[in-house]
């Protein structure tokens, strides 16, 4: 007996799935398909979707959280004039926090700048700004002394680190397969109504219809007896 290959038989599943899926799609109803499309107009009409928006409260918080705890180290080390004269004026790579700061600050600019104003919808990005943190934070630690300071020689380059990470996991697996499945739903609804307004047009008006009025019947015999009756006669 011949054996169907299993690709044919993969493609022949896939084929049929994709037809049913268009069948429920043209089996919606026109006026479904049309409130679909409103509510998606209206959410491009937004700027920015709902977890866009997301990814960059966590980007604000990144850099709020970071900065609180470095003020919180230049409290705890002797007050904050003291300390902070000492990391930014006088700074030191192996025994400041400031260049920390500085990170985050750099991690929120480039990010809010490609993924919330030019809304960017690539990894690159993310990935540059994680691959520059990794790689400064790994050399901090190891050429610095900042394990010798006390909690905050672990605390911030942990927490940085993790937070990098974190919102590079939430726009590779969160931000960018939503929005381009909400984007591929709106294509496949916007053609959908298309094909729906050409099979199924709108209810014609009462004024488009056009009847030709009525012909009595026996009209034409009434009217040759007339004439023959009227004819004089010889």
């Amino acid at each position: 007996m011949n054996r169907v290959p299993a690709d044919a038989e993969n493609a022949h599943s896939s084929s049929v799935e994709s037809c049913s899926s268009l069948r429920d799609v043209h089996s919606i109803n026109p006026t479904q398909l049309i409130t679909r499309i409103e509510s998606y107009e209206g959410r491009e009409k937004k700027g920015i979707s709902d977890v866009r928006r997301t990814f960059c409260l966590f980007v604000t918080f990144d850099l709020l959280f970071i900065t609180l705890l470095w003020i919180i180290e230049l409290n705890v080390k002797g007050g904050i004039e003291t300390t902070l004269e000492k990391e930014v004026l006088h700074y030191d790579y192996s025994s400041s926090y400031f260049d920390i700061f500085l990170l985050a600050v750099f991690r929120f600019k480039v990010l809010i700048l490609a993924y919330a104003m030019c809304r960017l919808r690539h990894w690159w990005a993310i990935a540059f700004t994680t691959a520059v943190t990794s790689a400064f934070l790994l050399a901090k630690v190891i050429i610095s002394q900042l394990f010798s300071q006390g909690a905050f020689g672990y605390v911030l380059p942990i927490i940085s680190f993790i937070l990098a990470w974190i919102e590079t996991w939430f726009l590779d697996f969160k931000v960018l397969p939503q929005e381009a499945e909400e984007e591929n739903r709106f294509l496949i609804a916007q053609d959908a109504s298309e094909r729906a307004a050409l099979l199924h047009p709108g209810v014609l008006s009462d004024g488009q219809f056009y009847s030709p009025p009525e012909s009595v019947a026996g009209s034409d015999e009434d009217s040759e007896e007339k004439q023959d009756s009227e004819k004089p006669i010889v």
